[in-house]
Formats: structure tokens, C-alpha cells, sequence
């Protein structure tokens, strides 16, 4: 069969870029450093596991974790890299059990987070019908990160990850063109801005280009945020009851679990309701 006539590689299943703790080693609660700040109440060096973590990987104040001060725990998403690490990189075999791994596990487990990271943004921009003249492109780049993450061990570690994220933004900032280029009026562009405790009240944010903004303790209630590029904005603390995320694009579960919202909020289908959100 020519190249020209084979199937398309089909995306990763949207299941696979969420994290499913039961088929993890609890890598996220060992391999990074936390600092005690606001969203982690002690410091903890890389490598060392969390006192709070048991025997049997799971979380010892798991159902307390907000009101212990581990917030931090409570939004973070390795998007699916963790159990791909324990259950298919490492076949089953915990760093407990077999600790002569534990430090190349560790460091593995760093690079998977950011593969399916942009595993993520990928199978998103292959669903946007307006960016389908580079969908060639992002296909390409599916196929070739996702090899990737199957690799051994070493062959993940040697993955070239700052030219893989310059690649991939580079044609993820094509797609968000196309996307938003539809938008009558569309809104500033404020990538990388500081917005910080920003006074946006029903800001007319359609289109916007908010990658990397920062929006911590944002007011954007009832702000229209339609086919806003949020790639990579830091919504902590932001307000976002009766906001209308609807089409935005680029927006992670976890930039959700970390602000505010309700139930006059709208969020993208694939998107959960925070269960925090009143």
C-alpha cells in the first residue's frame, strides 16, 4: 500500500492523556521536588517520596489534602504519563521493589509528562475542523511523539524534548491562528501577560490569545472566553462563575480544577465540572 493511501494514524484515546492512579506507582508523589508554598505546605527533594504516601501508593490524606495544604496535589495531572511509565515503560515493575530503577524511572517519568502534554494539545488540534490544512502536520507530529513515548527506557531519555516542544508550538500557534481567525473583533493579545487579580468582569475575551497569561486570582466572572487560546494559562485562585469557556481551545482539566467556577460556568464538553465548584 502507497503512503498516500494509508489510513490516518488514529489519535491517542483521550482516556490514555488522563492520569489513572490505580495503574501508577504514585511517581508524581516521589519523583518531583515540591517547596513548601501555598500549594504544598513542606519541602520534599526530589526522588523522596511524600511522607503522606503509603505502602500501597495511595495517598494517606488523600480526602484531605486542600485542608492539610497540598493543594497542589489536588490539580495536578501528568496527563496519562504515569501509568504509561509504571504499567508499559517498566512492564509492572515498581520502583519499591526493584529500587536499582528508581532514579531512571524518576527521570523517565519527567520526560513522559511532557510527551503527553503534547500528545494532549495534538489529538485536541486534530479535532478543529477550521485548522485542518495543517491536521497533515499534526498527524505527523502524533505519530512521531507517540512513538516515542513507547520506547525503552533509555531511548525516551535521549528524546530531544526542547525541540519537540519548539516544533510542536510552532504548529499548535498555526492552529490557534486558524481557529480563532473566524472571531469577529477578537480579543487583545495577551500571551505570557500578567493579569494577575485582574479586574475582568465580563470581559469580552473571544479569540484572545491568553497562552501562558497569568490569571492567578483573576475576576473574570461572567467574561466570554469563546475560542480563547488558553494553552498553558495559569488560572489558580481565578473566578470563573458564569464565565463561558465554550470552544476555547487548549484548555487542560487541571487549569480548570485550579480556579472557581459554578454551575452557570460553561466549559468544553470534554472538559469535566470541577467538583469543588458551587
Amino acid at each position: 500500500m502507497s503512503d498516500q493511501h494509508k489510513p490516518a494514524p488514529a489519535p491517542p484515546d483521550a482516556r490514555d492523556l488522563r492520569a489513572d492512579c490505580e495503574r501508577c506507582f504514585a511517581l508524581c508523589c516521589v519523583a518531583p521536588a515540591f517547596k513548601a508554598s501555598a500549594d504544598f505546605a513542606i519541602d520534599k527533594p526530589a526522588g523522596r517520596a511524600c511522607p503522606n504516601l503509603r505502602s500501597d501508593f495511595r495517598c494517606g490524606i488523600h480526602s484531605d489534602l486542600g485542608k492539610r495544604g497540598f493543594t497542589g496535589c489536588t490539580v495536578f495531572d501528568c496527563l496519562g504519563a504515569g501509568q504509561k511509565v509504571s504499567q508499559i515503560t517498566y512492564g509492572g515493575r515498581d520502583w519499591r521493589r526493584e529500587p536499582g530503577t528508581a532514579q531512571q524511572m524518576f527521570d523517565v517519568f519527567a520526560v513522559m509528562r511532557h510527551l503527553h502534554e503534547l500528545l494532549r494539545y495534538l489529538t485536541e488540534a486534530l479535532s478543529l475542523r477550521p485548522a485542518r490544512e495543517v491536521h497533515g502536520e499534526v498527524e505527523e507530529l502524533l505519530t512521531t511523539i507517540d512513538g516515542l513515548t513507547r520506547g525503552a527506557p533509555a531511548a525516551v531519555l535521549e528524546v530531544d524534548v526542547a525541540g519537540l516542544r519548539r516544533t510542536t508550538g510552532e504548529v499548535l500557534r498555526r492552529v490557534s491562528e486558524l481557529v480563532r481567525a473566524g472571531v469577529p473583533r477578537r480579543g487583545k493579545e495577551r500571551r505570557g501577560a500578567d493579569l494577575i487579580g485582574a479586574k475582568l468582569r465580563k470581559a469580552d475575551l473571544r479569540g484572545a490569545d491568553l497562552r501562558s497569561a497569568y490569571l492567578i486570582g483573576a475576576d473574570l466572572r461572567g467574561a466570554d472566553l469563546r475560542k480563547a487560546d488558553l494553552i498553558g494559562a495559569d488560572f489558580r485562585g481565578a473566578d470563573l462563575r458564569g464565565a463561558d469557556l465554550t470552544g476555547s481551545i487548549f484548555l487542560v482539566q487541571a487549569q480548570l480544577d485550579a480556579a472557581r467556577g459554578d454551575a452557570n460556568t460553561k466549559i468544553p464538553p470534554a472538559l469535566s465540572r470541577p467538583a469543588h465548584w458551587r
